[in-house]
């Protein structure tokens, strides 16, 4: 069984507060197009969204980055047509609110992908050195298989994108591949 994991792709991260900027704008609807065809596939779609509360002094990234996807913000909601693949397939799509890099760091997502069977996940989003990373090594760790889709993920670092693209295929065995020539492409 497969899922996608759809990582961060909201306002604040794509043109808001820590915004990856041209190259997301760019990946919007490689993204939107993918999560809506494993909708439509009948695969385990989930929407790993950062979480943040208002001028909270504990979380560790508070002295990283700027206030970003804060808790009712419209920076949190998610970006371009993305948003009406959510709707269209709302309930289809999983929604996880996650308050760390990785996807399955305190959250239920290894549980939820183990019941319903899923060895194989396809990772999309932002940022692919941070987040995106984060949660390949975190499913390599718990045996998943992983892809990534390399036209469908994109970061504010161009060195850390380029190195992070390595990093999965070199010490995390994972697929790197475009989206446009195999899950896009066999949908036309």
């Amino acid at each position: 069984m497969k899922a996608l994991i759809v990582i961060d792709f909201t306002h604040d991260f794509v043109t808001g507060a820590l915004p990856v900027g041209q190259p997301a704008v760019d990946i919007a609807e490689t993204v939107a197009a993918v999560t809506e065809t494993y909708c439509r596939n009948g695969h385990e779609v989930v929407m790993a969204v950062d979480l943040h509360e208002q001028n909270d002094p504990y979380h560790p990234e508070t002295a990283l980055f700027p206030p970003h996807n804060i808790r009712g913000s419209k920076g949190r909601e998610l970006y371009g047509s993305l948003a009406e693949v959510m709707e269209q397939y709302k309930s289809e799509i999983r929604w996880m609110d996650k308050t760390r890099y990785s996807a399955f760091c305190g959250t239920d997502l290894e549980l939820k992908l183990r019941e319903r069977g899923i060895t194989d996940i396809a990772l999309i989003g932002v940022c692919t050195d941070i987040c995106v990373l984060h949660t390949a090594v975190d499913a390599y760790n718990k045996g998943f298989h992983i892809t990534v889709f390399e036209d469908a993920v994109a970061s504010f670092n161009p060195g850390g994108h380029e190195w992070a693209l390595g990093h999965f295929r070199s010490s995390l065995g994972a697929q790197v591949i475009q989206a446009r020539e195999t899950v896009l492409a066999a949908n036309e």
